[in-house]
C-alpha cells in the first residue's frame, strides 16, 4: 500500500486519538465560587463546589477557644495579613472538619469574597506543589484544606506536605494557608513511628523528621470528647436554632439515651441525634 493510501486511514487514527485526550487545561478562575476540589488527573483542574456543606459557627458548640484561634488565625489572612497553618487535631467526630469549613464562611461573610476554600484529598497529596504552582499567582486569598490526613508505613507522601510547609526554595505563595484534620497527633501511626526507631543507625535522628512534621504547623489546635453538659448545650443550640418542638426535659432524655446507643459525646454523635430526632418531628432541616 502506498503512503498516499495510507494517509485516510493515519488521519482517522490521529483524529480518533485527539478525542481520546484530555481537553487542555483552561484559564484559571477562582471568583466562579467560593470553594472547589482539586482532582489531579486525567487533567488537573480545580471543580467549583455551588454549595459547601458547612455548619454556621454559631452552631458550633463545646469549642469556644478552638473557634476563636482559628478565627482569628483566618480573619486575619482574610485581611491580607499574615497567618499560620493550621492543623486540627483530636479525637473522632469533635467538630475539626465543621470548624475549618465554618471559618472559612464566617470570614467571607464578615469579608465578602476574601477566601476561596480548596479541598484536597489526602490520596492526593502528593500533588500539592502542583496546586500550589497553580494558586500562586491568583489575586485570590486560598485556604487549601485537607480532612483526615494521616501518614502510614511506606508512605512517602508526607515530604510533599514537608515541603510546602517548609517553604521549599521558592517559598510557600503568600496567598495560600494550608488547614488540615488529623485523629493522630504527629500525623503518623504508632507502628510507623516506632519501626523507623527499631531500623535506624540513629533512632531518635531518624524518627525526627516524621514525627516533627505536624510541629511545622504553626497554629496547633487539638480537640476532645465532650462532657455531658457541653453535649447538652450542643443539642440545645440546634434544637433552639432549627425550631424544635420538644421540651428540654425530653431533650436530654433522648440524648442521654441516643449517646449511650452511640458509645460516647461528641459533636458528630449530637448532629446525629439532631437529624434522628427533627425527622421523628416532622421538622425538616438541612443534613
Amino acid at each position: 500500500m502506498t503512503d498516499h493510501a495510507l494517509l485516510p486511514t493515519l488521519t482517522r487514527i490521529a483524529e480518533a486519538l485527539e478525542r481520546l485526550a484530555p481537553p487542555p487545561a483552561g484559564a484559571l478562575d477562582l471568583t466562579v465560587a467560593d470553594a472547589f476540589v482539586w482532582h489531579p488527573v486525567p487533567r488537573p483542574h480545580l471543580a467549583p463546589v455551588p454549595k459547601v456543606a458547612a455548619v454556621p459557627l454559631g452552631l458550633l458548640r463545646g469549642v469556644d477557644r478552638q473557634k476563636d484561634l482559628l478565627m482569628e488565625n483566618t480573619l486575619r489572612f482574610a485581611r491580607g495579613f499574615t497567618a499560620n497553618n493550621a492543623m486540627l487535631w483530636g479525637a473522632r467526630g469533635t467538630g475539626k472538619s465543621s470548624l475549618a469549613k465554618a471559618a472559612h464562611m464566617a470570614a467571607n461573610t464578615e469579608i465578602p469574597g476574601s477566601l476561596a476554600l480548596i479541598e484536597i484529598h489526602r490520596e492526593d497529596i502528593r500533588t500539592l506543589p502542583d496546586l500550589l504552582g497553580q494558586l500562586r499567582a491568583q489575586p485570590r486569598r486560598c485556604l487549601v484544606f485537607c480532612d483526615d490526613l494521616s501518614f502510614e508505613r511506606e508512605d512517602a507522601d508526607y515530604k510533599a506536605l514537608k515541603s510546602v510547609l517548609d517553604g521549599g526554595i521558592e517559598g510557600r505563595p503568600p496567598n495560600v494557608l494550608f488547614y488540615a484534620t488529623s485523629n493522630r497527633r504527629h500525623l503518623m501511626s504508632r507502628d510507623m513511628i516506632e519501626n523507623e526507631r527499631s531500623t535506624a543507625i540513629h533512632g531518635s535522628e531518624a524518627i525526627e523528621e516524621k514525627v516533627s512534621l505536624s510541629d511545622r504547623f504553626g497554629l496547633w489546635i487539638g480537640f476532645h470528647n465532650a462532657d455531658q453538659s457541653t453535649f447538652f448545650a450542643m443539642i440545645e443550640g440546634y434544637a433552639a436554632h432549627f425550631g424544635l418542638p420538644v421540651t428540654t426535659e425530653e431533650l436530654h432524655a433522648q440524648a442521654i439515651e441516643w449517646s449511650v446507643t452511640r458509645g460516647g459525646r461528641s459533636g458528630r454523635v449530637a448532629w446525629q441525634f439532631m437529624l434522628d430526632l427533627a425527622g421523628r418531628l416532622g421538622v425538616k432541616i438541612e443534613a
